[in-house]
């Protein structure tokens, strides 16, 4: 064994004996540890046959992959598998169907990808969506494990598939994780076609090629952890008990949803996060706060901070049984926003992120109230005690009630039931206002009847309407 693989055979050991059993949302909860399924995808087309620091690119992957394989032989709980394209049909036939899956996923089986390797010439065509399309049907279906691609090519797709609309697709499905792509002896623009494929890596030569594929598997087997500190906007850890989702940016599909949690020094728990995907993180405050492209280091104890200082809306309604309102309900916007952020009822708590908000309360006539949110206190917003317009006539018509504001216009807030009787008891807040009604039965515009009235909390102001 190699000395780099030897390092990393033995920081590997010691991780995954540390580490225990990892555990994704989709699977079941298990004590037993779960299973790591790596699948090799190998281009053996004919340009492997290129010289490459002096040996062909081909003899140069199989080496270092059959020196790869021989150090994990030992690993407990993980399973190898290789699939190459490009082997079995003369580059001259421009078959794009050449790929097949050489060795099956087995534990502790190094020796036969190894003899396998020896085996395989270079020598067709680079059918990659195909062999990720095959792919699918050579990781058994265990939904409890974790399934790893590392696909290693010198070229582009040559049959005119799409390897990344394929893989963005079996990822969706859950057939693996966002895959790794190696490309060997290759230029820089040469990656650029392939980075929407998976986690992409430029081996320009031999070292580094060997050096990116020690990452990658220590990638793949190191325990990874996550912490994550809400903060207030000095940075102190106070803020905890709100949902957390993280979403697999690829797919836009929810990975793994956790309620926040401090133990009693205060400290934010370990979350499990399989470090091999790309995540945003949705903090669901009030409103939600979304985070993008974590940064988040295989192998590491990662602590990620954000500030989501909250602070607590208190809708108080006026003491009153009952209420003539009966429930009244609070529309809460972001300062500037036109969207509705949440409705409420009063009599409830909310808490929201600090910052401007409009609320508007849906008494008669509606209110709206503009306040600021600030960090660990209580912002209470109430309404006065409404009183009750009493119109004691009975008649037939329409009719409409209009606010009289301080500068002597009148702003329109509601219509009477239109060709119904107009006797009704409606609760209002205080303030003056002006009842405008014609009867069904009146033969022109001039026989409409004006009323103004004042409303007091606690009290029932009559009014009588005359028809004409």
């Amino acid at each position: 064994m190699s000395h780099p693989v030897r390092t990393l055979f033995l920081l590997l050991t010691g991780w995954l004996w540390l580490a225990g059993p990892l555990r994704a949302q989709q699977a079941p909860p298990s004590t037993q540890p779960r299973t790591t399924r790596i699948l090799f995808v190998l281009d053996a087309s004919g340009s492997m046959q290129a010289p490459w620091e002096g040996q062909q690119r081909w003899d140069i992957a199989k080496d270092l992959l059959s020196k790869m394989v021989d150090s994990l032989n030992a690993y407990p709980n993980l399973e190898l598998a290789l699939r190459a394209y490009g082997h079995q049909h003369d580059n001259k036939e421009n078959n794009c169907e050449d790929s097949r899956l050489e060795v099956p996923f087995a534990r502790k089986n190094a020796g036969a990808i190894k003899q396998r390797l020896q085996q395989l010439k270079p020598q067709g065509n680079t059918p990659i969506t195909y062999s990720l399309q095959q792919s699918a049907g050579d990781f058994p279906a265990d939904k409890a494990a974790r399934n790893v691609l590392i696909l290693i090519t010198d070229g582009l797709e040559s049959c005119k598939g799409d390897p990344c609309a394929t893989s963005l697709a079996l990822q969706r499905k859950r057939i693996f994780l966002k895959p790794f792509v190696i490309g060997i002896g290759a230029e820089r623009e040469f990656g650029k076609q392939l980075e929407c494929l998976g986690t992409y890596y430029n081996a320009a030569d031999v070292k580094t090629f060997r050096t990116i594929l020690n990452d990658v598997i220590a990638q793949t087997l190191a325990r990874t952890t996550v912490a994550v500190n809400l903060t207030d906007d000095l940075g102190r850890g106070v803020e905890s008990n709100v949902n957390m989702t993280f979403i697999n940016n690829v797919t836009e599909t929810p990975e793994y949803n956790y309620i926040h949690w401090r133990d009693q020094k205060g400290q934010p728990d370990v979350l499990d996060v399989d470090p091999l995907q790309s995540y945003d993180l949705v903090i669901n405050t009030v409103p939600a706060v979304r985070h993008q492209n974590l940064a988040i280091k295989p192998g590491k104890a990662n602590v990620l901070n954000f500030k989501v200082p909250q602070g607590t809306l208190v809708l108080q309604g006026p003491q009153l049984t009952p209420n003539p309102y009966g429930r009244v309900q609070a529309v809460v916007r972001q300062a500037g926003n036109p969207a509705t952020l949440i409705s409420r009822s009063f009599g409830t708590r909310q808490k929201l992120l600090a910052g401007n908000y409009e609320v508007e309360l849906l008494t008669l006539p509606r209110q709206l109230r503009r306040v600021t949110i600030t960090q660990g206190r209580e912002t209470v917003v109430t309404y006065d005690a409404p009183g009750t317009l009493n119109i004691i006539s009975d008649l037939k018509g329409y009719g409409s009630i209009y606010r009289l504001n301080s500068d002597d216009t009148q702003t329109w807030l509601y219509n009477l039931p239109e060709g119904a009787s107009s006797k009704i008891n409606l609760p209002m807040q205080p303030g003056t206002y002006r009842l405008v009604f014609r009867t069904s039965t009146a033969t022109g515009s001039k026989f409409t009847d004006t009323r103004s009235f004042t409303i007091k909390s606690g009290q029932t102001t009559s009014v009588s309407i005359f028809g004409k």
